[in-house]
């Protein structure tokens, strides 16, 4: 009885908070996690990870943590496959797993994680310009929330440029270049495979971080349709990693000729792989649906910018990465656009409530008393209850 009261201590202890307490340590807990993504990623492209074989991996890992969740817990929800839903998860796979990921490594490999944590900021605003476009999305500029909107779309439009463009002097470097010292048995340090690579195209990195960016936006556009005809999501998510790593497969079969690429070298390299894969892929996603089901997926977003600045610090600390005038510019740019997507986003939804709550008024009369609900001007969420991060 003794053990039993005792290991059920700190279960009881941590639901003894209130949830919104849980839900803060939760979500910087998350960020921490993410953040830890990033840089081991590029620890791992500095340590000569094929950009190929990286996200095979990743999935199978992914595709195994989700696959008994994903098949228990949706017994009821799941609808009989068909051929028109195969053909629509292997394109959310094309477009939410391989581009996206694949645009992501080669954006990270010629720049650096804090920049690349930064651009992602703006993912939000994307997905509002592609659902505007697609006419998915009504954009009310007569009204304050449809203006935080559009002018959140254009700091993060703008952000994304300048980093793009200017990339500007070093404002700050923690430490001086590493040095590699004489190498013991054509060995080189670890130490130094640890350090930011240098003579990469910035320019170029960017643009497939962008490209990262609008992958992203894309898939969180395309899924909402798939969702509503499908509604299981750790399915739809489990299908998706499915044929992405089928597609990586072939990708990497074509153009991945090294053998030794496939080989894991050091232990360096299978913690790279197994944090992406049970940590990024599992841990954090499941940490992520449970907040965004108990805080709402705006409550979420908001922590995104805590995320870049646990990069940077990890990133100076393990990475000795040097920060640039241009890309702090454009983070800034891209964070302040965020807040006003968001911002924008919260007040519609005020909106919407009170609008809908006046109709429920009117409508409630002896003479008809069916409640009206005033539909929002959004058909599909900008931010879908879940979300694998890249």
């Amino acid at each position: 009885m003794a053990d039993s009261s005792g290991s059920g201590t700190p279960r009881r202890m941590w639901f003894s908070f209130p949830e919104k307490l849980q839900l803060h340590v939760a979500m910087l807990a998350l960020q921490f996690g993410y953040a830890g993504f990033h840089v081991v990623s590029r620890a791992a492209l500095n340590m000569g990870v094929s950009k190929l074989v990286f996200p095979v991996y990743r999935n199978i890992i992914a595709l195994l943590l989700l696959l008994p969740f994903a098949y228990f817990l949706e017994k009821k929800e799941r609808p009989a496959i068909t051929l028109n839903f195969l053909l629509q998860f292997f394109m959310l796979a094309l477009v939410g797993i391989t581009a996206n990921q694949g645009f992501y490594l080669l954006g990270l490999d010629n720049t650096s994680p804090t920049f690349a944590s930064a651009i992602q900021n703006s993912v939000p605003a994307i997905t509002f310009l592609m659902a505007a476009i697609l006419r998915i999305e009504k954009v009310r500029i007569n009204r304050k929330d449809g203006i935080a909107k559009v002018a959140g779309t254009i700091l993060c439009v703008a952000g994304a440029s300048v980093i793009t463009l200017y990339k500007g002097p070093v404002i700050y470097s923690p430490t001086p270049k590493l040095e590699i010292s004489p190498m013991i048995n054509n060995t080189i340090p670890v130490l130094a495979t640890l350090g930011d690579a240098s003579g990469k195209n910035w320019t170029l990195g960017c643009i497939y971080l962008i490209g990262h960016c609008l992958s992203w936006s894309g898939w969180l556009v395309l899924q909402a349709p798939v969702l509503k005809k499908y509604p299981a999501r750790l399915s739809v998510t489990s299908y998706t990693c499915f044929f992405g790593l089928i597609q990586f497969l072939i990708i990497a079969a074509i153009f991945e000729r090294d053998a030794q690429a496939w080989i894991f070298h050091s232990g360096g390299e299978v913690f790279t792989i197994l944090y992406a894969g049970v940590v990024a892929s599992g841990i954090a996603f499941a940490v992520q649906i449970w907040c965004i089901d108990r805080g709402g997926p705006v409550f979420v977003a908001v922590y995104q910018p805590v995320q870049t600045l646990v990069v940077a610090i990890m990133a100076s600390i393990a990475l000795a990465e040097q920060f640039y005038l241009g890309g702090v510019i454009g983070a800034v740019l891209i964070i302040s656009g965020l807040y006003f997507v968001l911002w924008g986003k919260s007040e519609e939804k005020k909106f919407l409530l009170k609008e809908a709550a006046t109709s429920i008024v009117i409508q409630s009369t002896p003479e008809h008393r069916t409640p009206v609900l005033i539909k929002g001007s959004l058909t599909q969420p900008l931010l879908p209850p879940s979300t694998e991060n890249v």
